[in-house]
Formats: structure tokens, C-alpha cells, sequence
């Protein structure tokens, strides 16, 4: 998987049509595409992550980084709820329990301070 988006191998291929176009050699439309072109496109369109990625503060991706694969989804929101001190960033997951959700199964989420898209398997 990479981080490039589906919208993003999208607009790749785009700007590549496009630039075929221009290149007009007065008999055509300059070089087209080859089927392993259109495979490699293809092939990046479908490993790459969905556009509707879940938006997370850095803080609870975090929390969501040490939990997972040392603890299991229902324990982070039972710790959420009945945790001794309930902190900002575990009020937001208590708050935002179908985000978080999202995040933990994709593994992959954007950080709402930065844009950055962060993935579990890059960490380890």
C-alpha cells in the first residue's frame, strides 16, 4: 500500500492524458498509452488508500500507534470511559468513537494538525 490516494493515482493519470494531448506531432496525439501503461495505473489505483481517509488530532493517533497490536479495540474504549482521569484526547475518542474506529481497522488515518497521513505498518 502506499500513501498516495485514489484521487491522487486519478489525477495522475489526468495530467498524463493530458500531456498526450499536447504533445501533438501533427498526426495524432503524441504517445499513447501502452497496456502496461494502463496496467501500472491500474495497479497503482488499486493499492493506493481510500480518499475519505478517518482525520484524527495527533494525540489520540498516539494513543491509537502504543494500543494497537498490544491491546484490543473494546479495552481502548473501555479505558476511555472508565479510566481514572478522563483527558481531552480521550474525551474526543469517546466523542468520535466511529473515526477512531475507522482508523483502528484501516491503520492508516490523516492527522488533523498536519494533513500527514500516518500507517501502523510503517512503524514497525
Amino acid at each position: 500500500m502506499t500513501i498516495e490516494t485514489k484521487r491522487e493515482v486519478y489525477e495522475d493519470l489526468v495530467e498524463e492524458l493530458a500531456n498526450a494531448y499536447i504533445a501533438l506531432d501533427g498526426e495524432g496525439i503524441g504517445e499513447e498509452l501502452t497496456n502496461e501503461d494502463k496496467q501500472a495505473y491500474l495497479k497503482d489505483y488499486d493499492n493506493a488508500l481510500p480518499d475519505d481517509l478517518p482525520v484524527i488530532p495527533e494525540a489520540v493517533g498516539d494513543i491509537l500507534r502504543s494500543a494497537h497490536g498490544q491491546t484490543n479495540f473494546l479495552d481502548v474504549l473501555d479505558t476511555a470511559r472508565n479510566g481514572h482521569t478522563i483527558s481531552k484526547t480521550l474525551a474526543w475518542i469517546i466523542a468520535n468513537q466511529n473515526t477512531f474506529a475507522r482508523a483502528w481497522l484501516l491503520g492508516v488515518w490523516r492527522v488533523e494538525e498536519t494533513g500527514e497521513i500516518v500507517k501502523l505498518e510503517d512503524e514497525k
